[in-house]
């Protein structure tokens, strides 16, 4: 489907009638900011910078259609523009109804023409509306972060399946979707998982999310987190990230995990580890970052104390039993943008963040350019690799080739002004081989 960008102001929907701009975004009278965003995220992003050169100059993605569906921010707007620079077409949709920026959205649309689809804080049959408009682009690659467009292609628009040649995904539980799906023979076409790039989630997911969940946290509810109790529900890259930045800002931090090797790794990084039972009943502020459901549930609201924080920044609002919270409460009000009071019937209050969605980009701005810098750059080269090699891959999810992910490491250094060291010939003999003993 292709639609007319939407203004919420008559003289720029008029405008925008007689151009036929392809999208449907808030206001396109928000596009002049967007686009100074846009090129401020562009600084901070010199391998993506890099590869759009080598794009503009060969042509790599020439005729492919490409649907994305990610969130809608400056950083994804380049990314979205060097591919459409490589000779793609493209069209955007957001994966998550809270972390678009709206500017972000009209700029795309009015100085980069680029189709998007995308409204913060649309309702969930926009939102998949949305993702249906995106697929209407008759994809030959589609770009994920949570895995929704694919799952949508396979059950509702099983149409455009034959022209896809494959598809990326950007994020832990899309990762885990997509592995489902194959597992079950459903999958129909090679996922190539950019989430499991070490340039991504050993970067991304620990200093990215690390420092833009507390963004967020804060910008929503502005509390001190030094001398808080602050609980990490999940010990993995993003746990990691969240549970050291918390540390930094004087937190005590608390860890809870269902993985005994990594509830571990918690307790030797120096934190307190407990079940979230035990947790609930003294944290002050709660995030959870497991890619999980109803981590948090009607037991845990029940003992935990007034006043209570509660945030998430895993990719879906199940992580939170946010049904459960609700027949708890005898009432529930919006105390300030991006946090919701629930009364609870004993009088005490708990506090939802964002609708239970990502924090970090409900009420904050995702992660810093140059940690998306090094995502982007592999999904960009992972869209190449699909479109050279696609016939020689099965219908499964695979890794980040260990050349490219390298590849984008060593931009990243150099882009830095760092220089490494190099194997010696005899050095390299020396790996190689087993004849030298001790």
């Amino acid at each position: 489907m292709t639609t007319k960008a939407r203004s919420t102001k008559k003289e720029s929907m008029a405008t925008a009638t007689t151009t036929e701009v392809r999208g449907d975004v808030k206001d396109l009278e928000l596009a002049d900011q967007g686009k100074k965003r846009i090129e401020w995220a562009n600084q901070s992003m010199p391998v993506l910078q890099s590869i759009r050169k080598d794009f503009i100059k060969n042509q790599p993605l020439k005729g492919v259609r490409i649907a994305a569906c990610l969130h809608v921010t400056t950083e994804t707007a380049n990314l979205a523009i060097t591919l459409r620079d490589g000779g793609a077409d493209m069209a955007l949709c957001a994966s998550n109804p809270l972390s678009t920026q709206d500017d972000v959205a009209a700029s795309l649309v009015r100085d980069y023409n680029i189709p998007t689809f995308a409204i913060k804080g649309e309702d969930n049959d926009t939102y998949y509306q949305h993702i249906l408009s995106a697929l209407d682009h008759k994809p030959h690659i589609t770009m994920d972060d949570g895995a929704d467009l694919v799952s949508v292609a396979l059950t509702k628009r099983t149409d455009v399946l034959p022209a896809i040649i494959g598809g990326t995904e950007e994020t832990t539980t899309g990762v885990i979707r997509l592995r489902a799906m194959a597992k079950e023979g459903v999958l129909k076409y090679p996922i190539i998982a950019v989430n499991d790039a070490l340039t991504k989630h050993m970067f991304d997911n620990r200093y990215g999310t690390g420092q833009s969940t507390l963004d967020g946290v804060v910008r929503a509810t502005n509390v001190l987190i030094a001398g808080s109790k602050f609980v990490v529900a999940g010990y993995g890259w993003c746990g990691k990230g969240l549970a050291m930045r918390a540390k930094g800002m004087g937190a005590d931090v608390i860890v809870t995990e269902i993985d005994p090797t990594r509830a571990l790794e918690a307790v030797m990084d120096g934190f307190r580890v407990m079940s979230m039972g035990e947790a609930a009943r003294i944290g002050d502020v709660f995030v959870t970052v497991t890619g999980n459901k109803t981590v948090i549930n009607k037991e845990h609201f029940e003992l935990m104390k007034n006043g209570a924080i509660i945030a998430n920044s895993g990719h879906f609002n199940v992580e939170i039993d946010i049904p459960a919270l609700e027949k708890l409460a005898s009432s529930r009000r919006i105390m300030r943008e991006f946090v919701e009071e629930f009364a609870l019937r004993d009088g005490k209050r708990l506090y939802l963040l964002g609708e239970g969605r990502l924090i970090n980009l409900a009420s904050a701005e995702g992660h810093p350019a140059s940690v998306m810098d090094m995502s982007f750059a592999n999904q960009a080269l992972c869209v190449e690799h699909l479109v050279k090699n696609h016939k020689q891959m099965e219908r499964k999810v695979y890794a980040v080739p260990e050349e490219l992910d390298k590849r984008v490491a060593k931009l990243k250094l150099e882009s830095m002004g760092i220089k490494i060291d190099r194997l010696t010939p005899e050095q390299e003999e020396y790996l190689a081989s087993w004849s030298e003993g001790t």
